[in-house]
């Protein structure tokens, strides 16, 4: 779920872009976001989502294949960042999700016994979830269309903002905003789901496309650090503090900040709030998350053989679309090697 900052981010430091505007550039996803998104998006109309014959998901496939072989066409280098070994100060935001999930479960099924198709595909797509088989299944497939991939030790998002940071990637990429928190200098939103969408629960169809957050511009419009940024994310909370303070919201949470300049001397000014995790324990982390530099980045054809393997001979998709959509990347890399040797030799002159 990550924290909500949309209500503070200033208008000045978010715009929408087109696909073409990050042609040439590294975006580093956040898998598991994205995955989720294709689980939740990609759904037949009572809700149940994409499987084979044998009644395994393929939901997260086919999102995880199109979109992919989609940005590379429009120029786009993406890796994508898996998460590692939640950390401890995220149990309980673990805990209320599975709840939350085997509720909407509940509440599917009984959607379905009165016939409302509507209610049930909303639950639905609130119970989707994400397993270890899965997982390894969007790796394998990774590799095999040559995409690299990122194994983070903990945090994906962390490790996202890490090679952003580090600038081995332009942004980050991911639906959340805790990628800021983590340090990352441009946020993409929006990339996995642009195009067209329909509004929950209207028969309505929007233009869905990415916006680029840019975090020195929100820092800056705003006024404060990114360590006060944090402490604004901790009052409203994060999923290591899901509740966040009762009765604070963004304007509330900017102005203690302004004010007291600290989550250290704000919990001075309202010391009756308990919190279940320590506030400076989660800005430490927010500060300091555990990374790896145990990555490279190499984008390569696909391995068409492997690729029909896993999606046709494995989950039975349609023969004809995956080889068509095959031609499309290897025709993709092709025209992003020529642009990669095209650079080099500009560079060395």
């Amino acid at each position: 779920m990550g924290v909500n900052l949309r209500d503070l981010i200033p208008n000045e430091a978010r715009r929408e872009i087109e696909l073409k505007e990050l042609k040439n550039k590294v975006i580093a996803i956040d898998a598991y976001n994205a995955l989720y998104q294709f689980l939740t998006a990609i759904r037949q109309p009572d809700g149940m989502p994409l499987m084979d014959r044998h009644g395994r998901i393929t939901s997260h496939l086919s999102g995880l294949f199109y979109r992919t072989i989609n940005l590379v066409e429009n120029g786009i280098k993406p890796v994508y960042v898996f998460d590692g070994k939640p950390p401890e100060i995220k149990k309980m935001e673990i805990e209320r999700r599975k709840k939350v999930k085997e509720e909407a479960v509940k509440k599917y099924e009984e959607a379905l016994r009165k016939g409302d198709i509507e209610s049930a595909k909303r639950y639905a797509q609130m119970s989707s979830k994400l397993t270890e088989i899965m997982v390894k299944e969007a790796k394998k497939l990774l590799t095999a269309m040559g995409i690299p991939w990122v194994q983070a030790p903990a945090e994906g998002e962390a490790q996202a903002a890490y090679l952003a940071k580090k600038g081995d990637a332009y942004a980050a990429a991911s639906q959340d905003y805790d990628s800021l928190l983590f340090g990352a200098p441009r946020l993409i939103r929006n990339l996995a789901i642009t195009g067209k969408r329909k509004l929950p629960r209207k028969n309505v169809y929007i233009e869905v496309k990415p916006e680029l957050i840019e975090l020195d511009k929100v820092l800056k419009n705003l006024g404060i650090t990114r360590e006060q940024l944090i402490d604004i994310a901790i009052l409203l909370g994060t999923d290591y503090n899901p509740d966040g303070v009762r009765g604070i919201g963004p304007k509330t949470a900017l102005r203690l900040i302004k004010t007291h300049g600290s989550i250290e001397k704000i919990l001075k000014a309202i010391p009756r709030h308990e919190f279940p995790t320590n506030p400076l324990e989660i800005k430490k982390y927010f500060m300091n998350p555990p990374v790896t530099d145990n990555y490279e980045l190499e984008w390569r054809e696909p391995d068409e053989k492997q690729v029909i393997e896993i999606l046709v001979h494995q989950h039975d998709f349609s023969l004809e679309r995956v080889k068509n959509a095959l031609e499309r990347l290897k025709k993709a890399y092709r025209e992003l090697k020529t642009r990669q040797l095209g650079l080099d030799i500009w560079f060395r002159k």
